[in-house]
């Protein structure tokens, strides 16, 4: 990859010792820390009250080297712990790697309609944006190997992508992979991996000793149902994520956050059930588009791509009016379509009523 020149002058910020280690490595019993600057009459007793039973000391910092949730992440994705960086969600990351790789010298490559994000870190860092429209929803891969120059420096993938929730086949990603130049950092997002149930897919994370130049995002926002606490993370080689970690702001999760997800992590009943609940009421989608015959992309995450008989914003503010707010195609890139977050089976027979009145009554 061609980091920053900046980069090869620059260390990761090294956190002063955390009571947790300086208890094991000398067996004491009380620690005072008294090197970061920390309020030593806590926060105010509302605050203390209202997180008393979490256990966090909210007036210290997160441990920042290598949390408990950095160590059974670690442990989970079958990856050492300098494989793993952990960012205020995923935006973060994006923001991080923008920041490490992008200039007003490279270009950087990415579908449209996709996560905008990529795009607007890109243009702060001062980089050419190259966007690859979709081809029947999919990525256009052959073309975006097309537009791959001296110049390139990172190349997004979003799979499943998100307007659209088409997922990209193992086998053409690896394709893919396999003639993207090494020095290029691939970075595939996915945000909507617990949601998948397409059998034939495999862990991207099994292919990072092959593929050092792929960096894998992913998220607690989406199917642990942790999207206000602001967790995300990346896998990536040893090497890529020391990079990275120079650009990472110190503290960039909160204490409380990275607690309540290390418990979601632990449950991994309640990933299957959501999985499994998602993917059923997905069907009913489909089978509601056919239906009706409106056009529907083949998805694999947690919300529909699907076909309105009217201007999109005109179908997504009459179905407000019925009380479901959905996101308009038009402000997608994807216009006569809305996105609908899948809901739960109540919610969901709500929304095709409403959904139907569209398709009756279009005054």
């Amino acid at each position: 990859m061609n980091w920053k020149p900046a980069l090869a002058t620059m260390k990761p910020y090294k956190p002063g010792r955390s009571i947790e280690d300086v208890q094991k490595e000398f067996d004491l019993e009380k620690i005072v820390k008294l090197a970061s600057n920390e309020n030593p009459y806590g926060c105010a007793p509302s605050v203390r009250k209202l997180l008393m039973d979490s256990g966090v000391q909210v007036e210290m910092y997160p441990e920042t080297s290598a949390p408990p949730l950095k160590t059974k992440l670690a442990q989970k994705l079958g990856v050492d712990e300098t494989n793993v960086i952990l960012g205020n969600g995923s935006d973060d990351l994006i923001t991080i790697i923008c920041r490490a790789l992008l200039n007003r010298d490279t270009n950087t490559l990415m579908p449209t309609p996709s996560f905008p994000q990529y795009a607007h870190n890109a243009k702060i860092e001062g980089a050419e944006v190259r966007e690859i429209p979709l081809t029947d929803g999919q990525h256009d891969l052959d073309r975006f190997l097309n537009e791959i120059d001296s110049s390139t420096a990172v190349i997004w993938i979003c799979s499943p992508n998100n307007p659209t929730g088409d997922l990209i086949s193992s086998e053409r990603l690896k394709k893919f992979l396999d003639s993207v130049p090494p020095a290029i950092l691939t970075v595939l997002d996915e945000a909507y991996y617990e949601y998948i149930t397409e059998a034939s897919y495999e862990n991207p994370i099994e292919w990072l000793s092959e593929y050092p130049n792929l960096m894998i995002l992913r998220t607690f926002s989406k199917a642990y149902g942790l999207a206000s606490f602001r967790v995300g993370y990346g896998i990536a080689s040893t090497e890529v994520i020391s990079e990275l970690n120079k650009i990472r702001n110190p503290f960039n999760t909160s204490s409380l956050s990275l607690l309540v997800a290390e418990h979601a992590l632990a449950d991994q009943a309640f990933i299957d059930e959501c999985r499994s609940a998602n993917a059923k009421q997905r069907k009913r989608f489909e089978q509601f588009a056919e239906k009706h015959n409106l056009h529907i992309n083949p998805s694999e995450a947690n919300f529909v791509l699907i076909e309105v008989p009217m201007d999109a914003n005109e179908a997504a503010d009459k179905l407000l009016q019925k009380g479901y707010i959905v996101r308009s195609g038009n402000l997608l890139g994807t216009p006569n379509r809305i996105r609908v977050t899948i809901g739960s089976e109540e919610q969901n027979n709500g929304f095709f009523k409403a959904f139907e009145t569209l398709m009756t009554n279009r005054g």
